[in-house]
C-alpha cells in the first residue's frame, strides 16, 4: 500500500467525484487548534464552550445552599490553583451551525477517513446522530477510533513519509434514519476489477438478502462498471455501497485494500485468491443464523447504528441483562 492509496480513500478527495450517487455531504477544512485539542489528553475531559449556548451535556443546576460548607475564604491558604478554561472555536460553530441546518437539522460526523463510532454511547441519543458543533465534539473528543486518522492513517504504507496529513476535515453527512443495515455491502477490487461482494453488517441473519442476492449482484456491478471504475484512480482499494429500496446504489465510503479495512466475510489471502482463478464475482452474505460474526461489530450504516431506547440493540441489551440475572438466580439458588 502506499501513502497516495491511502490519500484517495479520504473523504474531501473522493466525494466531489462521487456527489451525484452518494450520500449528501458538506466537508470543512478543521484549524489546527481543534486538531491538537482533539489529541491533547493531558489535562481534563473539556467540551468547547458553545457561542449559541448548545451544548452536548445538560448543565448542573447550581444551587448556593450545596456549596456554603465548599466556600474558601480569600487568601486561606487552601485556595485552589485554577485551571485553565474551556477552549472555544466560535467561527468553526457557526460554520457547522450553518451546515447542520442546511442538511435537515441533523448529521453524521467523520474526519478524513472514519467516523467515532466507539464513542456513540457517550451521545444522549446512542447514536452519531448530531444536532449541534458541541454534540459533535464530544463524540470527537471521547473516540479512539479517531486517533487512527489523528496519528495512525500512514503506518501500513510501503512508502511512508508522513506522520499524519497536512490537514484535517470535517464531513457532516446527512442523518437518513430510515436506511437499513442489511442493504450496504462492501465491495472489493483488485486491478480495477471487481472481485467480491460482502454484506457489511455481518453479525445478523438477514432472510431478504437470500431472496434478492442475484439482484442485488448486478445492480452492483452496473454500479461498478458505470460510476466507480473509470473514477476512482487506484488498482486496489474497497467501497462500501448502499442500496435504496428504489434500487439506486449509492457510495458511502472508500478504504484502502488491506492494512487497517475489515476484509469481513473474506480473508484478505482467499481474495488474491479468487482474483488469481477468474473474472467472477464472488458475493457472500450469511446464510444462516449459524453463519454470523458476532466478533465484527460492523453495523450499517455503521454509523447509524442505534443504540436508543426501544431500539434493537436496546431490546437486545435488556435480554442480555435479564439473562443474566437469571443464570445469576439459578447459582446462587
Amino acid at each position: 500500500m502506499k501513502e497516495e492509496e491511502v490519500n484517495r480513500c479520504q473523504i474531501q478527495e473522493w466525494y466531489p467525484k462521487f456527489k451525484s450517487v452518494s450520500i449528501k455531504t458538506l466537508i470543512h477544512q478543521l484549524p489546527e487548534s481543534f486538531i491538537q485539542y482533539l489529541i491533547d489528553d493531558s489535562g481534563p475531559f473539556l467540551l468547547p464552550v458553545s457561542v449559541l449556548n448548545e451544548d452536548a451535556l445538560p448543565n448542573r443546576i447550581h444551587n448556593p445552599d450545596e456549596e456554603e460548607d465548599f466556600q474558601v475564604l480569600e487568601g486561606s491558604g487552601d485556595e485552589a490553583e485554577e485551571g485553565s478554561p474551556p477552549p472555544s472555536f466560535p467561527e468553526l460553530e457557526l460554520k457547522i451551525k450553518e451546515s447542520i441546518e442546511s442538511l435537515g437539522g441533523a448529521v453524521f460526523p467523520k474526519l478524513n477517513w472514519s467516523a467515532p463510532k466507539d464513542s456513540a454511547w457517550i451521545s444522549t441519543a446512542g447514536t452519531l446522530r448530531c444536532t449541534s458543533f458541541s454534540e459533535i465534539a464530544l463524540l470527537f473528543r471521547a473516540s479512539d477510533s479517531l486517533v487512527h486518522d489523528l496519528c495512525h492513517a500512514y503506518d501500513s504504507c510501503q512508502d511512508k513519509s508522513l506522520t499524519r496529513p497536512q490537514n484535517f476535515f470535517l464531513a457532516l453527512r446527512k442523518w437518513y434514519p430510515s436506511l437499513q443495515p442489511d442493504m450496504e455491502f462492501r465491495c472489493f477490487v483488485r486491478d480495477q476489477k471487481l472481485i467480491g461482494i460482502s454484506q457489511r453488517e455481518v453479525t445478523t441473519f438477514y432472510p431478504v438478502l437470500l431472496e434478492k442476492k442475484n439482484d442485488l449482484l448486478l445492480l452492483i456491478k452496473a454500479f461498478f462498471n458505470n460510476y466507480v471504475r473509470a473514477k476512482f484512480e487506484s488498482k486496489n482499494y474497497t467501497f462500501d455501497a448502499y442500496i435504496t429500496k428504489d434500487e439506486r446504489v449509492k457510495v458511502v465510503d472508500f478504504n484502502p485494500w488491506g492494512a487497517f479495512t475489515l476484509p469481513l466475510l473474506f480473508a484478505w489471502d482467499e481474495l488474491d485468491h479468487i482474483h488469481s482463478e477468474g473474472d467472477d464475482v464472488e458475493f457472500r452474505i450469511v446464510e444462516d443464523r449459524c453463519a454470523v460474526r458476532p466478533g465484527l461489530k460492523t453495523a450499517v450504516p455503521f454509523d447509524y447504528l442505534d443504540t436508543s431506547t426501544g431500539s434493537g440493540w436496546d431490546q437486545f441489551l435488556r435480554n442480555a441483562d435479564e439473562e443474566l440475572r437469571r443464570q445469576s438466580t439459578e447459582a446462587g439458588g
